[in-house]
């Protein structure tokens, strides 16, 4: 049975390995640039301490549609990614209406990780949530038909919030885009002019925005320069394409850019994300279930199943990585060996189990590449995947207390009794409705271990199985055994050479 456990699991890995988008192909840009272009990249070059026209690794992050937990999914992964292959910027190619705040401020946070340039392509237009993102990184590049503004923060379903409540949240949007928009130029008063429809933006005599609308701006309106010394009121440049921009913006050279792989997998890790805590109470139980019964059936399946699908979920989500998922797997080995070869040992089925949870913990946790030890393993990274877990685990609880007091007098725990012929007409069976009455009988009585004890299993008593399970340690079939007492899974039973 052991062997087949580590063939479920492997094929288990496997699956989820080759299931999840690898994320990533490369292109090269084309060099096309202007002499101003070639003074704007030998600049940035050496700022960076570069020589002007190296070729640069970039990575560029599609940002479509709505903004919410996918894009916060593809992002945050897109980023992890970025960081790992040590690019020197990242892109956000951003075309979206809008979308939620709480995944707005968490993408902004996210963007905050990378430690080389970010730049906003807007291609065609970042509206609300999209203007806060934008803001929230080094440069705000346009295409020619781009646009952007009209950030006021609305409710789910598009109506205004209530006054007072508005209040707040702009109040709050307007300092935190200030926060990160200092020794920007004119982008903390420009955006705040797009969230706020009283805030009045005007540069020395210059009126740009009255009171009584939403800001919002075309390509040509963010590049319109205002003061002394002149500056543009947003854009950083406009191109034609996002091929355009990087050779505007990082010069001629042969450039590795590598776009991520947007697939519809991160619209799954949603939904998985959304019912891990369910999963995960399931996945034990039936773990929990199965390791209490001889053999390996469709509890195991399911358990494993359950528990790959929130790792799934996780590496979606750009969580982690396949490290957790390793030492799960390392987890089960463990307790599978504590089962199957060194019963009774109880050391290994330990080890399996903290390093099981402990795993389904990390899996979950937002943590970064290069992040200081001190950061990484802070206790705000495990708050919310401890909860989870917590919760998985009283999931687990309150379905197995479930099945205790429902489950022994239905139909199903019937069909869960294994069926069999043994020692001629010996008739299998567990704890069933038609014999519950006469189960205290048994207590006493003798019989022989039909199956290993390991330390679940079979015996038989007067031609008939149950479902039975030692207290301490294991024994082979054909040992001798005496019932000690009986619960609603089965009967408790001690080796008769150990009786009392």
């Amino acid at each position: 049975m052991s062997a087949r456990l580590l063939q479920l699991l492997s094929l288990c890995l496997v699956a989820t390995l080759f299931q999840v988008p690898a994320g990533a192909a490369v292109a090269e840009s084309k060099p096309v640039a202007t002499e101003p272009a070639r003074v704007a990249a030998a600049e940035t070059a050496t700022k960076a301490g570069e020589p002007a026209g190296a070729a640069r690794r970039i990575y560029v992050i599609p940002v479509r549609e709505q903004i919410g937990s996918a894009v916060l999914y593809i992002i945050r992964r897109g980023l992890k990614e970025a960081i790992e292959q040590k690019a020197d910027a990242v892109i956000l190619d951003m075309k979206t209406p809008g979308g939620a705040l709480d995944a707005t401020l968490e993408i902004m946070e996210a963007l905050a990780k990378f430690e080389g340039p970010t730049i906003t392509y807007i291609n065609n237009e970042a509206m609300s949530a999209g203007a806060f993102i934008s803001a929230s990184t080094e440069e705000i590049w346009f295409a020619p038909t781009g646009i952007i503004g009209a950030a006021a923060p609305v409710s789910m379903g598009g109506q205004d919030v209530e006054a007072t409540m508005r209040q707040k949240i702009v109040s709050y949007l307007k300092a935190r885009i200030r926060s990160t928009s200092e020794g920007k130029g004119f982008r903390g008063e420009v955006v705040s002019a797009m969230i706020d429809a009283d805030y009045v933006l005007k540069v020395g005599d210059k009126v740009i925005k009255d009171k009584g609308e939403l800001l919002s701006l075309t390509a040509a309106e963010a590049a319109k320069s205002y003061g002394e010394p002149p500056r543009t009121l947003l854009s950083a440049g406009t191109a034609a394409t996002l091929e355009d921009l990087i050779a505007k913006r990082f010069g001629p050279a042969k450039h590795a850019v590598t776009t991520l792989e947007v697939t519809w997998s991160e619209s799954l890790a949603v939904l998985i994300n959304a019912f891990s805590s369910v999963l995960l109470g399931v996945g034990l139980l039936a773990l929990y279930i199965e390791f209490k019964t001889p053999g390996f059936g469709v509890f195991g399946v399911v358990g494993i199943i359950c528990l790959a699908i929130v790792f799934l979920g996780s590496y979606v989500a750009g969580l982690s990585g396949h490290e957790p998922m390793l030492v799960f797997a390392l987890g089960l080995i463990l307790v599978a060996v504590e089962f199957f070869v060194f019963p009774g040992v109880v050391v290994f089925a330990l080890t399996g189990l903290l390093l099981m949870l402990g795993s389904l913990v990390w899996s979950m946790a937002d943590l970064w590449p290069n992040e200081p030890m001190s950061v990484a393993w802070s206790g705000d990274a495990f708050v919310g995947p401890l909860a989870n877990l917590g919760l998985g685990i009283a999931i687990a609880i309150g379905l197995a207390l479930a099945l205790a007091r429902f489950l022994p007098r239905g139909w199903f725990f019937e069909r869960l009794a294994v069926s069999g012929e043994s020692v001629g007409a010996a008739q299998s069976a567990g704890l069933p409705a038609s014999i519950a009455l006469r189960a205290d009988a048994l207590i006493g009585q003798r019989g022989i271990a039909a199956t290993g004890l390991f330390p679940s299993g079979q015996v038989e008593i007067d031609g008939r199985r149950f479902e039975a399970r030692l207290e301490v340690g294991s024994a082979p079939a054909g040992t001798r055994v005496v019932v000690r007492r009986r619960t609603d899974f089965g009967l408790i039973v001690d080796r008769e050479d150990t009786r009392s």
